[in-house]
């Protein structure tokens, strides 16, 4: 049974929301979908303030928010809305308050939108196991609504929006202790506050559900959709990886949360979270966006009637072990040389081996593929022993090396296949039931799907729902080549979100980008294992789950990462959580095995998991402490870098 979170599984269809204005920009309805950005310094410089906001509103943001820890910074923010308008920029300007509701109630009074924080704001967090009662947990809901009554009376007052923002890593022991560390608690977090603010008949509301993890972010959105129809609601919903970090990571993480819920028709404002200039963040943005347009007449993918795919929680889908693939394998990366017309040892060191002739030998970095597409081409040295490779299947029949990749009418019709492994290449059109269940009984058959639809991500869900209904557990591999006039940066995107939306779904043994030149080889191979790091699939270096930075960070953060990811980019599978501040500092590193958190000015607390290690301690000596702690674990691997 389906359980809708979108108008549509197999085609682009925008859900609508409730139209609400931000100012003068409308958002939900038929509104386009807006950019958002957040501003860096101190809110306290009101002009360095202004500068950074006219940077962002240049480079294309619609709406800045501005962090309001406090009183006196929701009190500067009429000097900064003032100063502004006196430049002639009248874009609508969003407060971001956290544990300080009369901040919020000021800022409501001056800003056109108030972000609240449901697990900051009137809860509380002390990492504290608290039972209660059905009558208790009443109670513990008619306190939060005494708290919000005043914020609630003066945005109506002032016709303000107030966006209920949940972020994975804030919510509070209550909703912990019922719910846990989940999706569910997530929604349910932000429900309990929407549920007041309806109550009052104050419908100027904007949701979030954000998290580093874009499978939890994109489960929780899901889910939420699903809860407010069920309620008949339908306020409009603002998207962001939260901590998504920087460089070629954060704008894969970023792509996939935020592309795959845009993708279903789920999403009326975007943010990019990097740990860059926030200038640095409306490019990314646009390049999603454009993914997403002109998705609609196309050619027509058959409907989903009936699925066993549960949107709303994470399952990788049954697959049995071919070789190396499949089952609980890590999925595999294939990359693609046969565009090249000669083939040396040098071809292989964009795609993660080195050689030394010296030693006759090879050595495999982290992100070596697993296997090498050569279509009609060969290799005439000695290649690792943990290297496949892939012949198209009437060059394998002369070469007999390596494996076939063929056709189904091929596959059908010919009685010499490989007796170990065989991949046999099909679109949606070749994936009728009789192929479907005559390759699911073939133990040595990998399949590698491609499609040519521009509604890519569509109908590669669509065979991969196709092959749950046929029980079919035939490994899978995703294939896909992009358009030679596509810019590096929209294929870094596109792809991300088409085959890292259906990785996060629990689709998907292998990735396979087709190369558009003989140049992007290792552009490709980076983004294939990329898309595996961001999709928590397959671990092939260490992952940074670092904030984007704001007015409250205590130290400079891009520095500060580049340091530790000096010191520690070898520790494969190991993730370290990089926090300006408190505010989601433990909890939005949920599920990171270190933090580094700025708890005052010049100091820094470590973390092992969410448990505080080592407090205040002065940030020259905070990354030999970090150090020292992974040491202390047992989780430090030597490296041929010098620290």
């Amino acid at each position: 049974m389906i359980k809708k979170y979108c108008n549509s599984l197999t085609k682009y269809s925008r859900w609508k929301t409730r139209e609400v204005f931000i100012g003068s920009v409308g958002i939900g309805g038929d509104q386009p979908i807006r950019l958002q950005s957040m501003t860096t310094t101190n809110t306290m410089n009101t002009e360095a303030t202004v500068d950074q906001c006219i940077k962002m509103i240049d480079a294309g943001c619609e709406l800045i928010r501005i962090t309001t820890p406090s009183k006196k910074e929701a009190q500067n923010l009429q000097n900064i809305k003032d100063l502004l308008l006196k430049k002639g920029y009248r874009q609508p300007l969003i407060a971001d308050v956290h544990y300080t509701p009369n901040a919020a109630e000021i800022a409501a009074k001056i800003v056109e939108k108030v972000r609240i924080n449901p697990g900051n704001y009137a809860d509380k967090k002390r990492f504290q196991k608290i039972e209660y009662t059905d009558d208790e947990y009443n109670l513990e809901i008619e306190r939060i609504k005494f708290k919000l009554m005043p914020l609630i009376k003066i945005s109506k007052e002032h016709n303000t929006v107030i966006r209920i923002g949940t972020n994975h890593g804030s919510l509070s022991d209550r909703i912990l202790s019922r719910y846990g560390d989940t999706p569910e608690g997530m929604v349910e977090s932000a429900m309990e506050f929407v549920r007041i603010f309806s109550s009052e008949n104050h419908h100027q509301l904007v949701l979030s559900m954000k998290s580093s993890n874009p499978k939890v972010m994109i489960a929780a959105y899901r889910l939420l959709v699903f809860q407010m129809k069920k309620e008949k609601m339908n306020y409009p919903l603002h998207l962001g990886v939260t901590e998504a970090g920087d460089g070629i990571d954060g704008r894969i993480k970023s792509a996939i949360g935020i592309g795959s819920l845009l993708e279903d028709g789920i999403g009326d404002t975007i943010r990019v979270s990097l740990t860059e200039p926030p200038e640095n963040e409306i490019p990314v943005a646009l390049n999603i966006l454009n993914h997403i347009k002109n998705k609609t007449n196309f050619k027509k993918i058959g409907s989903i009637k009936e699925t066993n795919f549960n949107p709303f929680s994470y399952v990788k889908r049954k697959s049995r072990v071919v070789y190396n693939v499949g089952g609980g394998k890590v999925p595999i990366v294939i990359s693609d040389l046969s565009l090249k017309s000669k083939i040396t040892h040098k071809s292989l060191f964009p795609l993660g081996y080195r050689y030394s002739v010296k030693l006759d030998k090879w050595t495999i970095t982290d992100q070596g593929c697993d296997y090498i597409y050569l279509g009609d081409n060969d290799i005439d040295f000695e290649i690792p022993g943990t290297l496949g490779l892939i012949y198209n299947y009437k060059t394998w029949l002369k070469l007999k090396k390596g494996y076939p990749l063929m056709s189904v009418k091929d596959y059908n019709n010919s009685k010499n296949l490989s007796t170990h492994l065989n991949f046999i290449y099909a679109t949606i059109s070749d994936l009728n039931r009789e192929i479907i269940e005559k390759i699911n009984i073939d133990k040595t058959v990998i399949l590698i799907i491609e499609t040519f639809n521009p509604n890519a991500y569509f109908e590669l869900r669509k065979i991969f729902i196709d092959l749950l209904e046929f029980d079919n557990q035939t490994p899978v591999i995703i294939c896909r080549k992009y358009n030679l006039d596509l810019s590096k940066d929209q294929l870094l995107i596109s792809s991300s979100i088409e085959i890292g939306s259906l990785f996060c779904d629990g689709f998907g043994d292998g990735i396979f980008i087709k190369a558009q030149s003989n140049e992007n080889v290792s552009f490709l191979n980076q983004i294939s294992f990329g898309i595996l790091q961001a999709t928590r699939t397959r671990f092939s270096k260490t992952e940074y789950i670092s904030c984007p930075s704001c007015g409250r960070t205590l130290f400079d953060l891009q520095e500060t990462t580049e340091k530790i990811r000096n010191a520690t980019s070898h520790l494969k599978g190991i993730k370290i959580g990089i926090m300006g501040c408190i505010v989601n500092g433990p909890g939005e590193m949920a599920d990171a095995d270190y933090g580094y958190v700025g708890s005052g000015v010049g100091k820094i607390t470590l973390y092992k998991g969410q448990t505080v290690v080592k407090k205040n301690i002065p940030t020259d000596d905070a990354l030999h402490e970090l150090i020292k702690l992974i040491k202390e674990n047992g989780d430090w691997k030597s490296s041929s870098m010098t620290l």
